[in-house]
């Protein structure tokens, strides 16, 4: 391997000391474009003890701009007085904030249609001005109780499978990659997991160290919790947090599905894409977590014996569904010793969906990190492909990103 340039990693207690502390987010963030309504709002947090709230003067444009960088808050209440098109800017807004934040929303139209469309979009209440202080009160109340019935019941985030059909097609180079790209480029909160917890590489592409964290998620799945997650996981950056484990290779790590199913429900509502890095040596295993609401993106090469096994696992995984579905990734299409893109899909019997064409290049950037292979244009044309298909605009352009996001 290409040794990393000095210095890159220093880990004290399992994390990666050159990772900057994540700062804590206030109970309540505030963005109203006037005195009045910024006063009732803040006797009303204070009536009820929230002492830690900030208060910005703006409007939803504001509030999606402060948290592109910042963490969300349990409660935001964002200004819509004077927004062209109110529900593209909640929907805006929905992608940049963290799953569990509760959105109140104020402004100047007292129109019901809007209302019910900001209701059915994810939003806790929405509010026209002048406020009424017993009334905001009590909102703000219930959803810093937990008694607001949000519009996520179960789950809020959006699992991504990455599952490499044999050893050494670059599934990890992928799945790091594109984890990466969609929270530096996108500004989304990512999680990705290493199931591979013998000889994963997914926290050393992203120039961290693996603790011990994940074994004692699946082991002890009642202890996961907030404060877990917080410690255990490795901060790669500001909005990507990484969870694996190095165990000796001598010892057996057996999977339980219903503790991999815990794990999953809880980052689920943490964070907005959660990448799975999957082995074809854990997936086996797994089949009732592949068919959790999820994408499975099946990464092979050219070669003959990926086509057959891209083809077991697709019998395997089983036939889309409404809420599952399987990508194909046809990674370094081109190299010497592989089938073309036409004898690839008679053998395999179907296009991929993605093809990433052979350039030695990514494979010596890879073992430099995230940070060398962000030059690698071949290997970023095709993961553009691939977060756009899992990030982008559904045909169907009326549904609130909330909707989509928090429901």
């Amino acid at each position: 391997m290409v040794p990393r340039e000095a210095g890159v990693i220093n880990v004290q207690g399992g994390r990666a000391a050159s990772t900057p502390a994540r700062a804590a987010a206030p109970t309540a963030k505030v963005f109203v474009s006037d005195q009045d309504t910024e006063g009732v709002i803040r006797q009303s947090l204070s009536d009820l003890g929230v002492d830690d709230a900030e208060f910005t003067k703006g409007t939803v444009e504001t509030a999606t701009a402060a948290l592109a960088t910042q963490a969300s808050p349990r409660l935001l209440v964002v200004d819509l007085s004077g927004v062209e098109d109110p529900l593209a800017r909640i929907d805006e807004l929905a992608a940049k904030c963290e799953p569990d934040v509760s959105v109140v929303a104020v402004g100047d139209r007292n129109d019901i249609i809007l209302y019910r469309r900001l209701k059915t979009a994810g939003v806790a209440e929405y509010y026209f001005k002048p406020l009424i202080r017993d009334m905001v009160k009590r909102t703000c109340s219930s959803v810093l109780s937990g008694g607001h019935d949000k519009a996520t019941d179960s789950r809020s985030g959006k699992l991504i499978f990455v599952l490499g059909v044999r050893g050494g097609v670059g599934a990890t180079t992928i799945a790091t990659n594109a984890a990466w790209r969609l929270s530096e480029k996108g500004q989304r909160w990512v999680m990705l997991v290493d199931l591979d917890m013998q000889n994963g590489d997914a926290a050393l592409q992203l120039d961290s160290e693996p603790s011990h964290a994940l074994r004692e998620a699946f082991e002890k799945p009642d202890r996961v919790d907030k404060l877990f997650l917080e410690r255990g996981t490795l901060h790669a950056s500001q909005r990507l947090d990484v969870l694996a484990s190095l165990e000796p290779p001598g010892e057996s790590m057996p999977l339980s599905e219903d503790a991999v199913l815990s794990l999953f429900g809880k980052l689920l509502h943490r964070y907005r894409f959660i990448f799975v890095d999957l082995p074809v040596t854990v997936a086996g295993g797994l089949l009732r977590v592949l068919h959790q609401p999820s994408t499975c993106v099946l990464v092979s090469n050219a070669s003959l014996a990926s086509a057959r096994e891209l083809a077991r696992w697709r019998e395997w995984i089983g036939p889309n569904s409404p809420e599952r579905r399987t990508l194909h990734i046809l990674n370094m299409i081109g190299a010497d010793g592989g089938l073309t893109e036409t004898e690839f899909i008679r053998v395999a019997g179907q296009a991929p969906d993605i093809t990433i064409a052979y350039d030695r290049g990514i494979a010596i950037a890879s073992n430099l990190g995230v940070k060398a292979t962000q030059k690698c244009d071949v290997l970023n044309r095709g993961l553009a492909q691939l977060l756009r298909d899992l990030a982008g605009e559904p045909a169907e352009a009326s549904r609130s990103m909330f909707r989509r996001i928090f429901g």
